[in-house]
């Protein structure tokens, strides 16, 4: 593993689902609230779809012991939701965000007793205090028929090597 393939592990993470662990699935092909789950912002976003990408605010090398170090990672997920409903409410594309987001919330939060993500980390969003939602102001959404945007952030602590 390397730190540069970070964001990909964690994606792929988020868009695997397995029906048995009772972890909610995120991606639409597999009954999840989002079109699109990805690793990185795309140049054109696609337009008036649920989505969620995966990026990297910072990274930490922690020294561990005189010759172990850990790669941190701190990742974003980018949500972007759109406000467009069937009643044409605008309660009803907020909730639904809401709903998405606890969804994915689920999803980092791993399974019970394991928050290595499928052993792609040593570990995951352990600290549960360190993972924040911060919404956008819907006010300024709305009027403009934009899109409701979120961000989801939590660390990841990376396998620990000699160096």
């Amino acid at each position: 593993m390397s730190s540069a393939d970070a964001v990909i592990r964690e994606a792929a993470w988020l868009v695997d689902f397995n029906a048995v662990d009772g972890l909610p699935a995120l991606h639409a092909s597999q009954g999840g609230p989002f079109d699109v789950v990805q690793a990185y912002l795309p140049r054109t976003p696609q337009q008036r779809r649920p989505q969620l990408y995966v990026i990297r605010r910072r990274l930490q090398e922690v020294r561990t012991a005189h010759v172990r170090r850990m790669a941190r990672h701190w990742f974003e997920l980018r949500v972007v939701w759109p406000t467009s409903s069937p009643s044409g409410a605008a309660e009803g594309p907020q909730q639904a965000l809401d709903d998405a987001v606890e969804l994915v919330l689920q999803r980092i939060g791993g399974l019970m007793l394991d928050k290595t993500h499928g052993g792609r980390f040593l570990s995951v969003a352990e600290d549960p205090a360190e993972v924040t939602v911060e919404y956008s102001d819907p006010t300024e959404s709305l009027p403009n028929r934009a899109d409701l945007l979120c961000a989801i952030s939590y660390a990841a602590d990376d396998v620990e090597t000699n160096g």
